[in-house]
């Protein structure tokens, strides 16, 4: 197939659409299920390079969850905790496989800003990932292949209708990428740096020791935002994306975007908040939003009388400002990665309250200086990679 037509572009109102390959060629997906859209194409084709990448990196399946052009989540396919398989709402399903491990966790890391993603995996979807996929509101997936079962459970999907794509693993794009704006057209060559622990070797902080477990973290932030819409950050934890700032003019906004998403995985995990007794048979959009209301500054909204009893079997306690405080402090070897340099140390104060230890950024700004002073205060180990990674 050389030439397929979409629904419309970006909006209802962006018509015709359609995508091909610019010198004739076949295109290199084939879609099994549904009608994928202009939006989809875009989501899909980002997040199956961002997983390609983590894949040839850390040698493990990959999975991300996209919404917009940018990851809410992104992860490789570790062993969940029972605390994670609680929180990511999985601990009622049968053992599960690595990728649905990554997926799992991609897609737990921001459940909110998930919510009718378009997901991504390295690895040919086996049941075990598709039944994790069947339980979520979600516009399609994009994989080298699918099992038999699992391509049955995702078809019955969205009453039929879900979008599901297959990607030839071995397809290799033009070196030249051509973007059009305004009836202008752009040309660059693509982005084909390899990211992996080579670019960690410059450590510029007093603390030279980034263990390996930190160093795939850092591996995992830097690739992710290698498909993150600019200015970005990305914190990781634990082989996983735990918060992704997109799209923010001010770098510090980033880190404070990102940072906010970050305290509410970690939150989250918390047994004030894992023991919150909800009303059966809750919706799940439902429960996500109240868990993320109750973390936040505007609690009331679920706590007050007459909101509460339709979320609630009992009406929780207030968690309080110094009780989230102090659960948050216990956080520590948490990993951030920024996509350009970071100009301030504000920067790094702000990572500091999120348990942040080890980063990886560009370096070359004036006030590199100002900026590694403030990581040995805090005795964090900073890694100058000397790339950028703008996305735009």
């Amino acid at each position: 197939m050389k030439d397929l037509a979409l629904k419309y572009g970006c909006n209802p109102n962006q018509k015709p659409s359609r995508i091909f390959v610019s010198d004739g060629s076949d295109l290199p997906i084939e879609v099994l299920n549904g009608r994928p859209g202009y939006i989809n194409f875009m989501d899909a084709l980002n997040g199956w390079q961002l997983v390609r990448d983590l894949k040839a990196a850390t040698g493990l399946p990959a999975a991300t969850s996209f919404k917009h052009v940018s990851p809410a989540g992104a992860a490789v396919g570790l062993p969940l905790t029972d605390v994670l398989k609680k929180i990511y709402f999985v601990d009622d399903m049968e053992e599960l496989s690595p990728l649905a491990c990554a997926y799992a966790r991609a897609r737990g890391a921001d459940r909110m800003s998930s919510f009718g993603d378009f997901i991504s995996l390295s690895d040919v979807c086996d049941a075990s990932t598709a039944k994790i996929i069947k339980r979520e509101v979600s516009d399609g997936v994009i994989a080298p292949g699918y099992t038999d079962e699992a391509l049955e459970i995702l078809k019955a999907k969205k009453n039929g209708n879900y979008n599901v794509i297959k990607i030839d693993p071995e397809y290799v794009p033009q070196p030249l990428e051509h973007k059009e704006v305004f009836g202008i057209t752009f040309e660059q060559g693509r982005n084909e740096l390899a990211i992996n622990n080579d670019i960690l070797a410059n450590v510029v902080t007093q603390n030279k020791d980034i263990p390996d477990s930190a160093k795939r973290d850092l591996v995992i932030s830097l690739i992710t935002l290698k498909y993150t819409q600019s200015n970005s950050v990305c914190y990781a934890y634990d082989g996983q994306a735990i918060g992704v700032g997109a799209g923010q003019q001010s770098r510090v906004h980033c880190v404070r975007l990102a940072g906010n998403k970050a305290d509410n995985w970690l939150l989250r995990q918390c047994p004030k908040v894992l023991n919150l007794p909800f009303v059966d048979n809750i919706r799940r959009a439902d429960r996500d939003n109240a868990i993320d209301v109750y973390i936040g500054d505007e609690y009331m909204d679920v706590l007050a009388d007459g909101a509460w009893q339709k979320i609630f079997k009992e009406k929780p306690e207030v968690f309080t400002a110094e009780e989230k405080r102090a659960w948050l402090d216990q956080a520590e070897n948490i990993a951030l990665g920024s996509d350009a340099f970071f100009p301030f140390s504000d920067n790094i104060e702000r990572a500091k309250k999120s348990g942040v230890k080890y980063i990886a950024e560009p370096g070359g700004s004036v006030r590199d200086d100002a900026v590694i002073e403030c990581c040995d205060k805090y005795g964090m180990a900073m890694a100058f990679t000397g790339i950028r990674l703008f996305h735009h």
